[in-house]
């Protein structure tokens, strides 16, 4: 069985609690939640390859390789890692072009301030004329991580400057050896004169070739050819996980430093009518009571404990606005109202759908649901800062370093070159650590009201699950027609629901046209082919702030649209893999891992008595994925999911291991969504507020995952994302073949699964 740890959510932040707590009481190695950063940083230092913190440390052979003259290379990361791997996967992708030896490498994050400054010196050699591939030689790019985008957008400039380095590498040797660059060769960070045989390390080279000019031009590998990208190698920051030594957002610990919690206004848009501080001023600790702005305010503390005691404490009396009359009731009616609006907006569309259905012999039509998720990140949201001296440092866990920085400098009111970040590892990420900067902001509010002294701005579960910013919640409706032999006609879906691109509109009756509120219904990743196709959304806004939740809307939208083929091959009278096979003839990918995981899954084969199975295919985030699960269901009801079956193509598939461990963590998430995820509205706010009703899905709930990397080696696809979409579809399917009962809305818990 696979282990059901959630690598892509960060619960390796629990585990590495209790194996601090277990090493403590036996009497070993303590390295708890209050250790420095030094002392982190030395117990990391023991096991290789390890993470280490920024250094500006010479030579630098390009921005993103620093080479120590024990031939150590330091691989910069201009990502965050958030469990998705990250750290270990770019820096494979600089060390196989640079042919240094993987035990030698370290990676360390590139600071977003640091970025901010090398990217202004840029722009002054660029108008000298400095060649146009130099420029992500110079600074690290974009420093966003979301979407599934870290491997995909960065893999082109990151491989370059591998090249690069290598190249300069060799020069430098030939040039000491008096020799053509021609003759020489690298491999495992030494450096070979092949017609004499005579060696030299890249450690003993290094300054030098930080001199050597970089080339204009590379040849990078044929990635069938790789030596290190391609396998199963462990992630690079492993060791500090298992020992206590990583360092996540809510581990810092700043000398003289502060704590501090807030509460905001329990309903969405209301605003701090009053607030009695002297009420809490003298409890033990507490420092100052601070308004943060009209919808939040915070308690300072000299410890998290007596912060949160003393808001608890705190009478504030709050003007919740019109919004506290919104209960999710009234959400899913203005929803529905969705369906009978006339100025729907058209994403998608081929032929005559409508005229087709009404045509058709035979209609299928159904509705389907699903509701607002939080993201539950097991760390919740916190950012420490300081700011003294017209200047700005900030330790946060972010998705986008450089958006964090422009947060702290807003709310610091000083220029973004005055303030310095401190990138975290992530105890979950998800989206909600991406632009959603109000830790950020409100640390540095808190901050600016202690004389210099470091603020530590700790969410409390409640507070952070309550104020998220949602999946949202959307409902469809879709139609499809069939002919006598049981083919598609037409298919027409209209989806109501909420913009990713806007948290509220002033007329939340206007219909909004987002095409991102389509994803997985698109032209380029629809995939079947439909003679008649027609795909529209309007744009149902609520006062829930909502965001990007892992594989934004493909999650709902796969659900929706693999159950619904499973409908229309259902009435058909045909195999659900024959049907999508059929449909996919003009999509040889789909069709490929469709293919691949039905073979793997022996679909065509019988199952044993009382077991059943569905099957669904999605393209997310550039890579593409076929699910088969096996499930059996009681006669009570009760759901077991036994097995799921993935086949993935991503492409080029740089760390095995690492494509491995995430599509375990969506089945996880998937599954939890699937299962229980749930966040209700009443009297305007979200009432799923910790685990005790937002349910996590338990270990001895987890399948076994069987996954089939297949690589197809033409483009580069994503996989942090990737593989949560077509879970849900695919058990869901089996448990229409299990019991006749079709699932249209989640969470399961409010379904009866017993058979018709």
């Amino acid at each position: 069985m696979t282990n059901a740890t959630d690598h892509a959510s960060g619960t390796d932040l629990s585990r590495r609690a209790f194996l601090v707590s277990a090493s403590a009481a036996a009497g070993g190695l303590v390295l708890g939640f209050g250790a420095t950063a030094q002392a982190q940083t030395t117990a990391a230092a023991s096991a290789a390859p390890a993470y280490a913190p920024f250094t500006a440390s010479l030579p630098e052979i390009t921005s993103w390789v620093v080479i120590q003259p024990d031939d150590t290379v330091i691989i910069r990361v201009a990502r965050s890692e958030m469990g998705q791997g990250a750290l270990t996967a770019l820096p494979m992708l600089v060390a196989e072009e640079l042919e240094c030896e993987w035990a030698k490498v370290r990676a360390e994050f590139a600071p977003p301030s640091e970025n901010l400054k090398r990217k202004a010196e840029w722009r002054g050699k660029a108008a000298q004329g400095a060649p146009p591939n130099h420029e992500l030689m110079n600074h690290w790019g974009a420093m966003s991580t979301g979407g599934s985008r870290g491997t995909r957008d960065s893999q082109l400039y990151l491989r370059e400057a591998g090249a690069m380095a290598r190249i300069m590498l060799i020069e430098a040797a030939a040039k000491e050896w008096n020799v053509s660059a021609a003759e020489c060769t690298a491999a495992n960070s030494v450096i070979t004169h092949v017609p004499s045989g005579r060696k030299t390390t890249f450690g003993k080279v290094a300054v030098e070739a930080a001199r050597v000019p970089p080339p204009t031009r590379v040849t990078l590998k044929d990635p069938k050819t790789w030596k290190l990208c391609g396998k199963a190698v462990r992630q690079i920051n492993a060791p500090g996980k298992v020992n206590g030594s990583l360092q996540y957002g809510i581990d810092v610990r700043l000398p003289d430093m502060l704590h501090a919690t807030l509460a905001q206004c329990p309903v969405f848009g209301g605003k701090i009518k009053s607030v009695d501080e002297s009420k809490v001023k003298s409890m033990p600790g507490v420092r100052q009571v601070v308004r943060l702005s009209d919808e939040a305010v915070c308690v300072i503390a000299d410890s998290f404990w007596q912060a949160k005691k003393a808001l608890d404490a705190l009478p504030i009396v709050w003007d919740e606005g019109p919004n506290a009359k919104v209960t999710s009731e009234s959400i899913a009616e203005f929803q529905r109202a969705g369906f009978a609006a006339t100025n729907a907006g058209v994403t998608n569309e081929a032929g005559d759908a409508l005229g087709a259905i009404e045509g058709a012999p035979r209609k299928v039509e159904a509705e389907y649901n699903t509701p607002f998720l939080d993201h539950a990140n097991m760390e919740p949201m916190n950012a420490t800062a300081k700011v003294a001296d017209g200047k700005v440092e900030v330790w946060v866990s972010s998705q986008n370093g450089e958006a964090a920085l422009a947060a702290a400098a807003e709310a610091g009111g000083v220029r973004p070159e005055q303030v310095y970040v401190h990138k975290m590892h992530l105890g979950g990420g998800l989206g909600r650590r991406g632009s959603y900067n109000d830790p950020i902001h409100y640390a540095v509010l808190a901050a600016k009201r202690t004389n210099g002294r470091p603020v530590k701005l700790v969410y409390s579960r409640e507070e952070d699950m309550s104020h998220g910013f949602y999946r949202p919640a959307s409902r469809i409706v879709l139609r499809g027609g069939l002919d006598d032999k049981g083919n598609v006609t037409g298919l027409h879906v209209r989806i109501a629901g909420q913009s990713i691109n806007a948290w509220h509109f002033p007329d939340r009756n206007k219909a909004n046209l987002d095409p991102a509120q389509a994803n997985g219904f698109h032209k380029a990743d629809f995939g079947y082919t439909f003679p008649n196709l027609r795909v529209e959304v309007v744009m149902r806004n609520t006062h829930v702030p909502v965001g990007v939740w892992r594989s934004v809307n493909s999650s709902q939208n796969s659900f929706y649209k693999e159950s619904f083929i499973d409908e229309l091959a259902h009435a058909a009278g045909k195999d659900p893999f024959e049907f999508r096979r059929a449909l996919l003839a003009n999509a040889p990918k789909h069709k490929r891992v469709l293919e691949i995981v039905a073979d793997k899954a022996n679909w065509l084969k019988p199952l044993a008595a009382g077991m059943f199975r569905g099957i669904a295919v999605e393209n997310a985030y550039g890579s593409y994925q076929a699910v088969v699960a096996e499930v059996t269901v009681s006669e009570r009801g009760a759901l077991k999911v036994h097995r799921i079956v993935n086949a993935i193509d991503c492409g080029h598939a740089v760390n095995t291991n690492i494509i491995e461990q995430q599509m375990q963590g969506s089945v996880v998430m998937a599954m939890t969504a699937m299962l229980y995820g749930e966040n209700k509205v009443d009297r305007g706010r979200v009432v799923d507020a910790n685990f005790d009703t937002y349910q996590l899905m338990r270990i001895d709930e987890m399948p076994i995952v069987e996954n089939h990397i297949v690589p197809s080696f033409d483009f580069w696809g994503g996989i942090g994302e990737a593989g949560v979409p077509p879970i849900a579809p695919a058990i869901c399917n089996a448990i229409f073949a299990a019991t006749g009962r079709r699932i249209r809305s989640l969470p399961l818990k409010h379904h009866k699964l017993t058979k018709v």
